[in-house]
């Protein structure tokens, strides 16, 4: 990871706008909701059907009759963060919550694959917005919001740039595989490989900087910015060499004529350690401004 940060942040960063640091802490992020009886909060296990595979998720079910607005949560490469204290409050604010594993990381059946990443997170929402499912979780399948972090900010990023129907699309210290795609294979094989890979099957680095490189164009989300014009986006960035990249979307969506973006630069870690309240707030904050 080290070295993937310190990659990164030789690019340099462009500025973000300032952001109000002094607002007060969502009343959801440290109180309970009131018990309802009839639909209390719950989790449910999902098999979600992506590339002739099953993959693995949870349903965080908000209390309530519903139909509840959706999060769908994308976690990083390999996710040993999954922000699910940041799941949990989502749903507190009466948000339902998914999250999902990719094929072939933490136990989903299936290789690991950049492109099968991007796969499954429309195979997900496809899932979702199914009448049958969408009943059955008590979701409306037409209020769905994605948030992602790291890798995962790269998939919400390129989802978004082809699903216009999402409510919006809030990125957390996103990381942009189209820019390692453009570095030279063994450096970009040494940066995916001491990520970890454990929790990863049927890759290795090489594999993964082989298809970033060959894909670099497609998978770069800066080039996807004039797609994004229309999204109701929030780039969240960190002290963790992924800023850069994540500016340059920024910048590239204004230039495009986007007017519906929100940036805020915190002064914490990849992980966000220090800062989960933090995180939690602001995440809450845009999520009321989508409306419920």
């Amino acid at each position: 990871m080290r070295g993937w940060i310190m990659a990164l942040a030789a690019v340099g960063a462009l500025p973000v706008a300032p952001h109000a640091t002094a607002q007060a802490v969502p009343a959801a992020i440290f109180t309970d909701p009131v018990r309802d009886a009839a639909h209390p909060a719950r989790m449910e296990v999902l098999h979600i059907p992506s590339g002739g595979v099953a993959i693995n998720g949870i349903a965080y079910v908000a209390a309530g009759a519903g139909p509840h607005p959706v999060v769908l949560l994308c976690h990083g490469l390999p996710g040993n963060e999954k922000n699910l204290d940041l799941a949990q409050a989502m749903r507190r604010a009466g948000w339902t919550v998914i999250t999902f594993n990719y094929r072939g990381s933490w136990g989903s059946p299936g290789s690991y694959r950049f492109a099968n990443d991007l796969a499954d997170a429309d195979a997900v929402l496809a899932w979702l917005r199914t009448p049958a499912n969408a009943a059955s979780l008590g979701i409306d399948p037409a209020r769905i919001a994605m948030v992602g972090h790291s890798l995962g900010g790269w998939v919400t990023a390129l989802t978004a740039a082809h699903d216009p129907g999402l409510l919006g699309a809030a990125l957390i210290s996103p990381g942009n595989i189209g820019f390692l795609g453009h570095m030279p294979r063994e450096t970009a094989t040494a940066l995916f490989t001491e990520n970890g890979l454990e929790a990863l099957a049927d890759t290795s680095g090489a594999i993964m900087a082989d298809e970033a490189i060959a894909h670099a164009d497609a998978f770069d989300f800066v080039k996807a910015a004039p797609r994004l014009t229309g999204t109701r986006l929030f780039v969240l960035t960190s002290d963790d060499g992924f800023a850069p990249e994540a500016d340059r979307l920024a910048a590239a969506v204004k230039a495009a004529g986007g007017t519906k973006l929100s940036t805020v630069h915190v002064a914490t870690d990849h992980g966000w350690s220090d800062r989960r309240i933090r995180l939690e707030s602001e995440i809450l904050r845009w999520l009321a401004g989508l409306g419920r």
